[in-house]
């Protein structure tokens, strides 16, 4: 506890907060989810499963970043915290066996409560005799003919571990000789194994398996000492337009796909041990991987709990559905009319609030699109896809039936490469246009734009969103949605796809704000606006992350002038509430409850509002391509605010940011409010 505390304090500076520190706090925001009582059992272990995701792709991403600039720039230096990358490693280090620790504890005691409600989640020590004979003849039977032993040796060189796969490894003896064994656990190996016997489901994750009989894969050696290892691998690579002109002839696709390959062998930045293992051995792992003795990490549990996902299938339907959230189905808006979605958005707005609201009229303006004979051209910027696209389809049946149809794909969107590189093809093939953005910035905006012909000439519909065009996260993520016939926003939704296709980003648009060019400097206009008011000024602004620092400093600066500035942060912030004479008069509240919060409100004074595919980062208003949209319609401005309010009031999922970076319930008495159940109610009615 102390050397947390110890961490925090090197990690806050003033008003700011380091960002790789605020992440990992954000996740453990995500952890407490698995602990608290209030959830279902089913549902708190996914946010264990969760939780380990989380913290895999923040180790190869952002420890890798960091591994990285430690070795290319050992001069660089945070701008909030004035910390340098090896500082920065360090603190992450320090922080992650006590996260390893506390999902270990939180992993049994969730395995307590399944076994009270009939399934027994076993270790290698819990296992009966009997049990031990069935678990040894299905490895036998089962295993042993997926797996692939190998003694090193100088006939048999060190194996290249893949990441994140589990691996046996043991030293063994043979006549006196001390060697290494090696077993890679079989990628088609089921997670969970299931032993037959008795009224409870006794289940046991292979691993063990592997590490209990692991050891007879090597009949003419002493095992000295076995252990279960993962590695994991550095995902951070770099993909300039400049390589692909160089490398691969103009062609970024296949860059990427050069560099998706590669990534399985770049340099490991973590090594999990299952349980405990020698020095002896840590050694000659830390030797061969070319890692420090602080990034050898012990885990107390499983590696990875996807399996969490799966427990479902060994329960009744009717006690599944006590032990999971109650099922629910997005609305639909009365006034919509799937075959009439054209007709009805040339009339009136359609405002969409996901996962509360469905993603279907936005699905059926795509389809009625296809086939409308006024439509001509349908532009779509795409960056994450479900790998069954009902988006996809539409657009390529589009363009079979003539319309002009130009997707932007970006390639770039990290560990969803290889699905964006197979939809780009299948779209180049039924022949629509496809281009991967604009340099070397990354295409985040969510916007189509549709032109249609008719009587009384040019007409324009544009979506634009919070959100990815998929349909699997529209039911899991909070996300807006606006489909506007508004011909403002339809100039500007066209000129955009033109800028992009000709590598315009000195454009300013109409109505839109577009990074890199006009989006932070049109949101500090809007702040200055409000500062300008002092006391009477007011800002709310909900993102996932907050460390873009010059608008942090705007966000300063309008607290000291009187501004009531109320931030509603999931993930990353890099602001301290509550520090005398900087941010007196802003607030952090994070939500971390059954949905993923993933929409992006600026909301200015009385009503002035816009959404945003951004969030207040660098990365998104500096180095990408993102669209904030206002929010035109009075009624939707009037739902988004009310919606704010809410989850201002949040005192159930909802945490608040206190001046000394600890993140606490809202004790305020009053009535109990969950904003995303309130919001389940609202739009169900």
């Amino acid at each position: 506890m102390a050397l947390g505390k110890t961490v925090a304090r090197n990690c806050i500076k003033g008003p700011y907060v380091n960002r790789e520190y605020s992440w990992l706090q954000f996740n453990k925001r995500v952890l407490d989810q698995a602990k608290e009582t209030a959830n279902p059992l089913l549902e708190r272990c996914r946010f264990l499963s969760i939780f380990i995701s989380n913290l895999d792709e923040f180790v190869q991403v952002r420890l890798g970043s960091l591994i990285n600039i430690s070795m290319r720039n050992p001069e660089y230096r945070d701008n909030k915290t004035d910390m340098s990358a090896t500082e920065q490693i360090q603190a992450i280090l320090t922080l992650l066996p006590s996260y390893y620790q506390k999902a270990g504890q939180i992993y049994f005691r969730l395995a307590r409560e399944l076994e009270k409600e009939g399934v027994k989640l076993h270790s290698r020590e819990t296992l009966s005799e009997k049990q031990l004979e069935l678990a040894q003849k299905y490895f036998k039977d089962c295993m042993v003919p997926r797996l692939s032993p190998l003694v090193l040796d100088a006939k048999h060189p060190m194996v290249r571990f893949e990441n994140k796969r589990t691996y046996l490894v043991a030293r063994l003896e043979r006549e006196g000789r001390e060697m290494i064994g090696i077993v890679p656990m079989g990628q088609r190996i089921d997670s969970l194994v299931v032993l037959k016997g008795g009224r409870k489901t006794h289940l046991i994750p292979s691993e063990q398996l592997l590490l209990l009989y692991g050891g007879e894969l090597f009949p003419n050696c002493t095992v000295i000492e076995k252990a279960l290892i993962r590695i994991t691998r550095n995902a951070d690579f770099e993909a300039s337009v400049e390589d692909a002109d160089d490398e691969f002839g103009f062609d970024f696709s296949r860059l990427i796909e050069d560099r998706v390959e590669g990534r399985s062998t770049l340099a490991a930045v973590r090594l999990e041990i299952l349980d405990e293992a020698s020095e002896a051995l840590k050694t000659f792992l830390i030797s061969q991987l070319g890692i420090k003795n602080n990034q050898v990490l012990t885990v107390n549990g499983c590696f990875t709990y996807k399996f969490m996902f799966s427990l479902d299938q060994y329960f009744s339907p009717e006690r599944r559905q006590s032990l999971r959230y109650p099922q629910f189905k997005g609305t639909t808006p009365a006034f919509i009319e799937r075959g009439h979605t054209i007709d009805t958005v040339l009339k009136r707005d359609i405002f969409l609030s996901y996962p509360f609201q469905s993603m279907d009229p936005l699905l059926w303006l795509l389809e009625e699109c296809a086939e409308d004979p006024r439509v001509t051209n349908i532009k779509i910027t795409i960056y994450r896809l479900s790998h069954h696209s009902r988006v996809v389809q539409s657009l390529i049946k589009a363009a079979e039936n003539g319309k002009d149809v130009s997707v932007v794909v970006e390639l770039c969107a990290r560990f969803d490469e290889e699905n964006n590189l197979y939809y780009a093809r299948q779209l180049q093939d039924a022949g629509c246009s496809v281009f991967y953005g604009i340099e070397d910035y990354k295409v985040h905006s969510k916007i189509v734009s549709i032109v249609l012909e008719g009587d009384e000439g040019v007409s324009y519909i544009s979506h634009l969103g919070t959100g990815n065009y998929n349909e699997d996260t529209a039911k899991q993520y909070t996300d807006l949605n606006i489909i506007t016939s508004n011909r403002e926003i339809g100039l500007d939704g066209v000129a955009f796809f033109q800028n992009l296709a000709t590598l315009n980003v000195d454009f300013e648009y109409g109505r839109l704000l577009v990074a890199p060019t006009t989006l932070k400097s049109g949101l500090i206009r809007a702040i200055d606006r409000e500062i300008e008011k002092k006391k009477d000024g007011r800002l709310i602004f909900k993102m996932n992350s907050l460390n873009d620092r010059e608008l942090i400093d705007k966000l300063i600066e309008a607290s000291q002038a009187g501004v009531k500035v109320q931030l509603i942060v999931r993930g990353i912030c890099c602001i301290l509430p509550g520090v005398p004479g900087y941010t007196d008069n802003i607030t952090v509240r994070s939500i971390v409850g059954r949905f993923l919060e993933h929409s992006r409100i600026y909301a200015f004074g009385s009503g002035d509002i816009y959404i945003s595919s951004a969030d207040m980062m660098t990365r998104n208003t500096d180095r990408r391509v993102e669209i904030a949209t206002p929010v035109l319609n009075a009624d939707t401005r009037k739902t988004i605010l009310n919606m704010l309010d809410l989850m201002l009031r949040d005192n159930v999922k909802g945490r608040i940011l206190k001046s000394d970076g600890r993140y606490e319930q809202d004790t305020k008495k009053g009535p109990q409010v969950d904003s995303q159940q309130a919001l389940l109610d609202y739009f169900k009615n």
